[in-house]
């Protein structure tokens, strides 16, 4: 004989006044099986049952018999033992995509967090709020962002900068830097404009490569740019600094999934190196990435335009704006390029030019609408024989003299005195 709980027996209590009700005609049947929560075809053979059983055939039958879609032993052993010895550090979303992947154990991600959290190997997350709403379109926010890490379980810390769409969580740009700088997050813009073009607004954090902020933690300051946001304005994208911590905490919740996978993902495929990593993140797993975490928008299209007209080379640059010196020469610190003469003006002395030192290392310097010289990340300029300024200083007895790094006919250098004066020099043609 079956043994059945109290609370068995109570709801086959209940069952039985609300059939008896209807069978009384105090109510329909319509309303007793809406009283019960199930279907008319369930009150039906709820009806039959008692009529056929009596008080009996309310209680369940099922009671002492194993379940037909019952789990065999042997899988839940494979599936603990998974865990244990191969993807401990792996969270149970990760874990359970890798048994279906992998290992082609078709359980359910409720069944499988169940089975992990009764056997204490992972603890009970916490319930998450609703999430505010996105963006209808691609395009009309990224969100750029970065997290510093042991991605390779090590003592190596690198940053993790990210690019992404608000409206679909899709990652544009992902790769690991030393340092989350001016230039490695130009770096990352410009692939992304390149590759999708200009879209409508950025959200950032408030940090000094980004915005000016005169007092720390207060607003920034939207007149003084920074490099980013000189970049940004040529190219009409509004910047959107984060202010509230919800922004905050969605930035450090998309992190902490990068967090969670990541490593793991590095450590199963052999990757021990930066620039593994980096190959590793743009050939498979950003894709991945994005197919199981990116969303449909809310809306058809996009908002991206294509760039036309504007040289992306030149906008991603940092540039400094310097005067020409009377020898036709300009410096940044101890480097120092001569200007050659140009077709439509013998000297430059005295001039205000830009100098935009791009991201591959390369020099450039432009006068207005021309670009004025141009040289290579060695000090070399480009087209020409001669060399710029900016290579090795030498001291001397009468001063400190900088040198091309490779003399050649028709290079020049600068000599600085004693007492400050600059002066240059020029080697021996090669002409007899």
């Amino acid at each position: 004989m079956r043994r059945y709980t109290d609370t068995a027996w109570e709801r086959a209590m209940k069952v039985q006044d609300v059939i008896l009700r209807a069978m009384a005609k105090t109510i329909t049947w319509w309303q007793a099986a809406e009283i019960m929560g199930i279907s008319d075809r369930s009150m039906r053979r709820w009806k039959r049952r008692y009529e056929e059983h009596g008080y009996d055939g309310l209680l369940d039958r099922r009671r002492g018999k194993p379940s037909p879609k019952r789990v065999p032993l042997k899988v839940v052993e494979e599936v603990l033992r998974l865990y244990g010895e191969r993807y401990a550090d792996l969270n149970v979303r990760h874990f359970h995509e890798k048994l279906r992947e992998v290992h082609r154990i078709e359980l359910s991600y409720t069944w499988v967090k169940l089975a992990l959290q009764g056997a204490g190997l992972v603890k009970p997350g916490r319930k998450r709020g609703v999430h505010r709403k996105r963006r209808p379109l691609p395009g009309m926010l990224l969100h750029l962002d970065g997290s510093r890490h042991r991605w390779f379980q090590d003592d190596r810390w690198y940053d993790l900068i990210e690019v992404l769409d608000d409206a679909t969580s899709e990652t544009y740009y992902a790769q690991l830097v030393e340092e989350e700088s001016t230039r490695t997050v130009m770096a990352a813009l410009k692939e992304v404009v390149e590759k999708k073009g200009r879209f409508c607004a950025l959200y950032s954090d408030r940090a000094s490569h980004f915005f000016e902020t005169p007092k720390a933690g207060g607003p920034v300051d939207g007149e003084r740019l920074t490099q980013v946001g000189r970049a940004l304005k040529e190219l009409g994208i509004q910047m959107i600094p984060a202010y509230s911590p919800q922004a905050r905490g969605r930035g450090e919740r998309r992190f902490g999934t990068w967090q969670g996978r990541l490593p793991q993902e590095l450590r199963l495929a052999g990757v021990t190196t930066r620039e593994e990593a980096n190959r590793f993140l743009r050939e498979h797993y950003l894709a991945e990435m994005n197919r199981k975490f990116a969303v449909c928008a809310g809306q058809a299209g996009h908002a991206f335009v294509p760039v036309r007209g504007q040289d992306l080379e030149q906008v991603f640059s940092v540039q400094r704006e310097r005067t020409v010196g009377k020898d036709n020469t300009v410096a940044i610190g101890e480097r120092v390029w001569q200007i050659e003469r140009t077709r439509w003006r013998g000297t430059l002395a005295g001039c205000r030019v830009t100098i935009c030192e791009h991201l591959d290392g390369e020099v450039s310097i432009v006068y207005g609408p021309h670009v004025v010289g141009r040289y290579t990340a060695q000090g070399e300029l480009l087209g020409a024989l001669r060399k710029p300024l900016g290579g090795r200083r030498r001291a001397t007895k009468e001063g400190v003299r900088s040198e091309p790094r490779a003399l050649v006919p028709g290079a020049t250098g600068a000599w600085r005195g004693p007492d400050g004066a600059a002066s240059t020099w020029a080697s021996p043609s090669a002409s007899p």
